[in-house]
């Protein structure tokens, strides 16, 4: 903890946010497994979308603050938001804690599994997202806040990479190793943003485009929803794609998993691999 700076307790942050996908996806591997017949009731149901939820918002608050990090401690290091302390970031990860949760605790007041019989076949579905003839207010702000919290952070995002690498090349400093790690880290970010939650949202606005424009045509719709539930997937990929960022953002955790490595005999093996493989 004496070792830590701001940016760490972020990516500290972003691992808890990571933490929740690893308790909610055991539960959704068993209903893909049952053929997306969810058994653990409705209760869980709706803690399971919930902790789902807030992982993604968690994901892309945290995302951003440590891009919004490196861009000011490279172009503009003179203002105050650089010298941010690990005390007044901690009070800031603790505020965005609170809004994720305030906007998502509408998932908790409504009804989310749907069990209904077709053809003689039973269904049991845990879905956030349904083709609701009446959207309930609390799924309305979940869709908004789906959309908004990607439309917000990503040109924000863009506009963090491009300036740094603008910045830094005006300055002939993209050679040096300090700042080229800021450069990588920002942009390793936006990559893993746009490529794990863009096409969830453009296929979501399409489906509901097609079915307010094209009501009639059921197969596009049907096609375009099989796709964003595909998509979706992508959107949890983030925590898996996560240590990325851990390792171009800091060295503390890098060392530790080279020292990781190192005493599980990785290294020794490689070697002795590649010694054999010269021999």
């Amino acid at each position: 903890m004496k070792l830590w700076k701001p940016h760490t307790l972020f990516l500290f942050n972003l691992l808890l946010a990571d933490l929740l996908v690893l308790i909610s996806i055991p539960f959704r591997f068993d209903t893909e497994f049952q053929g997306d017949y969810w058994r653990f009731g409705e209760f869980w149901c709706n803690i399971n979308l919930f902790m789902l939820a807030v992982n993604r918002s968690a994901s892309i608050a945290f995302m951003t603050v440590v891009a919004l990090d490196r861009y000011f401690k490279v172009v503009h290091p003179h203002y105050r938001i650089s010298r941010i302390t690990l005390t007044q970031s901690g009070w800031l990860a603790g505020l965005i804690w609170i809004v994720v949760v305030a906007f998502r605790i509408p998932l908790m007041t409504t009804k989310l599994l749907h069990k209904f019989s077709h053809q003689g076949q039973n269904f049991s579905w845990c879905r956030s997202f349904n083709s609701y003839s009446v959207i309930p207010l609390a799924i309305q702000v979940h869709y908004v806040a789906f959309i908004a919290e990607f439309i917000l952070p990503w040109p924000l995002l863009l506009f963090c990479s491009a300036r740094i690498v603008y910045f830094l090349h005006k300055r002939q400093l993209d050679g040096q190793k300090k700042v080229r790690k800021a450069m990588r880290v920002v942009c390793v970010i936006s990559l893993v943003f746009t490529f794990c939650f863009m096409p969830s949202v453009v296929t979501g606005l399409a489906g509901v485009f097609i079915k307010k424009l094209y009501p009639e045509d059921c197969k596009l719709y049907n096609n375009t929803t099989h796709l964003f539930m595909i998509f979706i997937g992508l959107t949890y990929l983030t925590s898996a794609l996560d240590p990325v960022i851990y390792c171009f953002s800091s060295t503390i955790f890098r060392d530790a998993l080279k020292s990781c490595i190192s005493h599980l005999g990785f290294k020794n093996n490689f070697r002795a691999a590649n010694s054999s493989d010269t021999s």
